[in-house]
C-alpha cells in the first residue's frame, strides 16, 4: 500500500476542514488526523479542547465544572478527566 505525499498546506486545509464538523466524527478519524499534524509538525491549538486524549471520542454533552481557575471537563464516553487553565 503506498503512501500519498502531502504538503503541509494541504495538510492544514484538511485540518482545518476536519474539526469544522467534529461532532459526526468517529475516534478512528481523529486519531488519523492528530497522527497527520504530528507527522507535518502542525499545531492543533485550540482543537485539542474538542476531543479526549485518552479515547479520542469528540466531546458532544461533556460535564463541565469550573473550580479554582481551571475548567474541568469530565469525558462522557471514558471518563477520563481534562483540566484546562482559564486565563
Amino acid at each position: 500500500m503506498k503512501k500519498l505525499k502531502v504538503s503541509k498546506k494541504e495538510a492544514k486545509n484538511k485540518i482545518e476542514n476536519f474539526f469544522k464538523e467534529i461532532k459526526e466524527k468517529s475516534p478512528l478519524e481523529i486519531k488519523k488526523i492528530k497522527k497527520i499534524a504530528m507527522n507535518k509538525r502542525i499545531s492543533l491549538g485550540e482543537n485539542k479542547k474538542l476531543f479526549c486524549k485518552k479515547c479520542f471520542f469528540p466531546f458532544v454533552n461533556p460535564k463541565i465544572r469550573i473550580k479554582k481557575g481551571f475548567k474541568i471537563i469530565t469525558c462522557e464516553e471514558c471518563g477520563a478527566i481534562k483540566r484546562i487553565k482559564i486565563k
